[in-house]
């Protein structure tokens, strides 16, 4: 029997909507290694790897009448080169040509027909670089087994080579006949999802979302602040169906840096750093900020048992720690001294943990060893089912390896993860630390944020006065 989408999996195809298509991508940028590196090597290095996430050469199948969710099923026309694709940015090759190329890719669905995933070669990129970026889908990516297909490809050393994976041979796809066989033996198990799947199918949102939101509970906690409407935001507004990208680098010494001073973690630096850029993003704008003035984030985190590790030097396998718990914070960023603000997020986040409101999606537990790419996609889950209403902005905060990566020679010098945004949503921050570096990934609505590069660029500002200890 074919597997059957989970009721979240489920949840996000039929919830995908032409200006919030469900994908979550990664751009991971490489110096290109002196034998050389073009598209045929990055094509040999995934048919090797794809054996490791056999998720990827599936596709969903839909059941008749909708009497139970759909299946996961071989995709019996699988074309690796249909997924695994090739472009180049006009010369010089800036960082910024790279970067709408990415709000272009990103801006447009996936398939539904095909497995749901993409991966680009960008060549032309200035300074002997490269760029992969992949887009998945949430439905694919659950992290218990089907993750990420960035996480395959990366190795430790850069002394493996592709070579030719082994020869696959699909599964028969099943009738429609079986299809319906299977579907009345699990009514018949579980006979009041055949009404929940039904007008699920069919577009009821309200159906479908309390499926979601019954889903969701176990990942991500809304309790007590949840009952509060956000704060009114220019963040939330009907977007549209482009996008635009923007990066933000930064160095964790930085953050180890400000912890140390005052006693805290690194996420809560980071989230300060978010803060304080808002802040300054919103005064730029000539938004009323007010003493009180809070933005209310969704903040999904890798959570681990080891306080060194959830500060942001995680490794990328081995520890069977992991976790992913969220939380609904409010930034202050009505508060004008950097250091304040750090010590008000510290407050809350310990207020959170200790009265038990962060609740970790515990089945997560178990699955050691996560790329960032797989741990931001989950996050991503946690936060797609839940109101606009109730939080402003999704940040994702991922820890990374500090050792350098490889993909077939090539080293991995940067990665920027680029988190969808859920209905009514104009932006999603992404950030994963890699290698000594924290890289922001700015996802946000081309027509409500033409200025988000001016938020990244207030990135660096907002580290550098809670270095300093100055007055925003």
């Amino acid at each position: 029997m074919p597997d059957r989408l989970s009721a979240l999996d489920a949840s996000f195809l039929y919830l995908e909507h032409p200006t919030t298509p469900m994908h979550v991508g990664a751009v991971a940028i490489f110096r290109r290694p002196r034998s050389g590196f073009d598209y045929e090597r990055l094509r040999r290095l995934i048919d090797q790897r794809i054996d490791m996430v056999p998720r990827y050469r599936q596709k969903v199948r839909h059941v008749p009448a909708s009497l139970a969710r759909p299946v996961w099923v071989d995709d019996e026309d699988f074309d690796l080169g249909y997924h695994v694709r090739r472009s180049a940015l006009p010369k010089p090759g800036t960082d910024r040509a790279l970067f709408d190329l990415i709000a272009r890719l990103m801006s447009r669905p996936l398939d539904h027909t095909r497995p749901l995933w993409e991966m680009y070669l960008v060549e032309g990129l200035a300074r002997n670089r490269i760029a992969m970026v992949t887009k998945t889908h949430q439905a694919l990516v659950d992290g218990v087994r089907a993750i990420d297909i960035a996480q395959v490809i990366l190795d430790v050393s850069p002394d493996r080579q592709p070579g030719h994976g082994p020869e696959w041979r699909p599964r028969p796809e099943p009738s429609g006949l079986r299809l319906v066989t299977d579907a009345v033996r699990d009514a018949w198990n579980r006979p009041t999802e055949v009404v929940d799947n039904v007008r699920a199918a069919a577009g009821d949102a309200v159906a479908t979302a309390g499926k979601m939101a019954d889903v969701i509970g176990q990942v991500a906690t809304v309790v007590r602040t949840a009952a509060s409407r956000a704060p009114v935001s220019p963040l939330n507004v009907a977007v549209s169906t482009q996008r635009r990208f923007a990066v933000a680098r930064t160095r964790l010494d930085d953050y180890r840096a400000v912890r140390t001073a005052h006693g805290c973690a690194v996420n809560d630096v980071v989230l300060a750093v978010v803060a304080g850029a808002m802040r300054n993003w919103l005064l730029a704008r000539g938004e009323p900020v007010t003493s009180s003035s809070t933005v209310r984030a969704m903040v999904p985190l890798s959570v681990r048992a080891d306080p060194d590790v959830a500060t942001g030097s995680g490794a990328l396998a081995g520890n069977m720690g992991n976790r992913v718990a969220s939380f609904l914070v409010d930034l202050p960023v009505g508060e004008g001294n950097a250091v304040v603000r750090l010590h008000q997020l510290s407050h809350q986040l310990r207020a959170h943990t200790d009265s038990g409101r962060s609740v970790g999606a515990e089945a997560l537990v178990r699955l050691g060893g996560f790329a960032p790419p797989t741990l931001h996609a989950l996050g991503a889950r946690a936060a797609s089912g839940i109101s606009k209403r109730i939080f402003n902005v999704v940040v994702t905060n991922v820890p990374g390896p500090q050792v350098p990566l490889y993909a077939a020679g090539a080293t991995m010098l940067e990665m920027f993860p680029v988190v969808p945004l859920a209905r009514g949503q104009a932006l999603a921050i992404g950030l994963t630390s890699y290698d000594g570096g924290v890289y922001y990934g700015f996802n946000a609505d081309r027509d409500a944020m033409g200025d988000v590069d001016l938020l990244a660029g207030m990135i660096s500002e907002s580290l550098d006065e809670l270095r300093t200890g100055s007055t925003g």
